[in-house]
């Protein structure tokens, strides 16, 4: 048989291959030794078959992970400056499609794409017609639907959520699944289960609550808004070190820096995070942000922030003091 994974969502779809690996048995040792991972951008037809067609270890069945071939084999897109012609690519496809049919029984092929393969391409469509072969498209969830993973995962965990602070969750955390997972477990494990999450166990156990309050306050430098820019520091001062402070303001400065130098170049905001690696919805956010300053106004705000990591350091200004005057003079720009 085999398998269509595709799509961004990397965090679900490696859970789906983890539940097939943990079908060919309970001992994990044996299903390591029946697990093969090809990278499909560099193996032949030839290595892949070889792989499929050899004969399970103490075991009724072997899975073959093969990563990012469908995308190479397309003769469309951006694969076009592949190593290989496009005509090699075309007749290395045609040869998959024969043989897809004839794969030994006591084989599991999966094809993992990072992206959405279109139902129009031959193997996505071989899939559905045949018995023997399945599609899933792995999706990030977005708005409602990410409030209700996240709902079912804290479940899956043995704790309530309400809806409240799975919204404020979702705010904070966007749709990375890999770090919501992280911190829903952590959640669940400070309440014991014992009472629903709410939004105050969220804003005190989620580092990016943290972040989200450097966010605002760097929205209000922006306004000109020195009175909430100072509250909002001393609300922060309140849980974090003046140094660990400054480390966060520096960074929210640095991404504003770097989204809007790529903006300008006409980049997308897809395009942005995956240059930076950062999730889409921080640079989404990031964007609008920098708005409120010229190129100019964020380059001078981040030497003067280095300037002012540098004046704590050696001892020149106070931490706590350092951060104030920097907030007061970033406010007056």
């Amino acid at each position: 048989m085999f398998y269509l994974f595709h799509g961004e969502d990397e965090f679900s779809r490696m859970e789906a291959i983890r539940s097939l690996k943990q079908r060919m048995g309970e001992d994990p040792a044996v299903a390591d030794l029946n697990t093969t991972v090809l990278d499909g951008r560099k193996i032949t037809l030839a290595e892949l078959q070889h792989a499929c067609d050899a004969i399970p270890f103490m075991a009724e069945q072997r899975l073959v992970i093969v990563e990012g071939l469908l995308s190479t084999l397309s003769a469309r897109g951006r694969h076009q400056d592949e190593d290989k012609p496009a005509e090699q690519r075309s007749e290395e496809l045609d040869e998959l499609l024969t043989y897809l049919p004839r794969l030994p029984s006591t084989t599991r092929l999966v094809f993992v794409e990072d992206r959405s393969i279109s139902r129009t391409h031959p193997v996505h469509k071989l899939a559905l017609e045949l018995d023997c072969g399945y599609v899933k498209e792995f999706v990030l969830p977005q708005e409602s639907a990410l409030h209700s993973w996240i709902t079912e995962r804290v479940k899956r965990y043995g704790g309530q959520i309400t809806p409240q602070a799975a919204r404020e969750l979702a705010a904070f955390v966007g749709n990375d699944l890999r770090l919501l997972d992280n911190e829903i477990a952590k959640l669940v494990a400070y309440t014991g289960s014992e009472r629903p999450i709410g939004v105050d166990d969220v804003h005190l156990m989620v580092s990016y609550a943290q972040e989200a309050n450097v966010f605002h306050m760097v929205d209000a430098l922006g306004r000109r808004d020195g009175r909430t820019a100072m509250r909002l520091l001393h609300q922060l001062l309140n849980d974090q070190s003046p140094l660990a402070l400054l480390g966060m303001i520096v960074r929210q400065f640095r991404i504003l820096v770097q989204v809007k130098e790529l903006d300008e170049r006409g980049m997308r905001a897809s395009e942005i995070a995956s240059e930076l690696k950062l999730q889409k919805f921080v640079v989404d956010k990031g964007l609008r942000q920098a708005q409120n300053f010229s190129m100019a106004q964020l380059r001078t705000v981040y030497e003067k922030l280095v300037e002012t990591d540098v004046a704590i350091k050696t001892g020149q200004l106070d931490a706590a003091l350092a951060l104030d005057l920097l907030v007061a003079g970033v406010s007056r720009r």
